[in-house]
């Protein structure tokens, strides 16, 4: 399942996003990682949740993304949610192009039974339609 949290740069997305993953954590049976475009948020995550900055890893495009995601997923078979923070930046994307990348997660979910939760910087009316019903929170 794909999940997404969504609103203009600066409305507070990563409150919520950071808010959803620590309360869900201490129900979640397996392994959570949370992707961020830098270590800036590791205070304010528990401990048991694990932190990847993606810019360490030279992910240059959409496509090394979903390859970065695949051998995160390949290497823990304990893993039951990611959470994806700055999305459009970590996935190098923009706002136009965000459907393919956003299908291909949900296979992937689908496949080996992980959650994605996902906080974009776009207007929920600026999303496209098919993406709309998999909005959880939009500011």
């Amino acid at each position: 399942m794909v999940q997404l949290i969504v609103g203009n740069k600066g409305k507070g997305k990563t409150k919520h996003l950071l808010d959803k993953v620590n309360t869900e954590i201490k129900d979640v049976q397996g392994n959570v990682v949370y992707l961020d475009k830098s270590t800036k948020h590791m205070f304010e995550l528990n401990n048991k949740i694990r932190l990847i900055d993606v810019s360490d890893y030279l992910v240059t495009n959409s496509d090394e993304f979903i390859g970065f995601i695949c051998g995160i997923i390949s290497q823990d078979h304990d893993l039951q949610h990611m959470y994806f923070d700055s999305f459009l930046k970590i996935a190098c994307l923009d706002e136009n192009d965000i459907s393919a990348t956003i299908d291909k997660l949900e296979t992937i979910s689908t496949k080996f039974h992980v959650d994605f939760v996902l906080s974009i910087s776009v207007d929920e009316h600026a999303l496209p339609e098919n993406l709309k019903s998999k909005v959880i929170v939009s500011l």
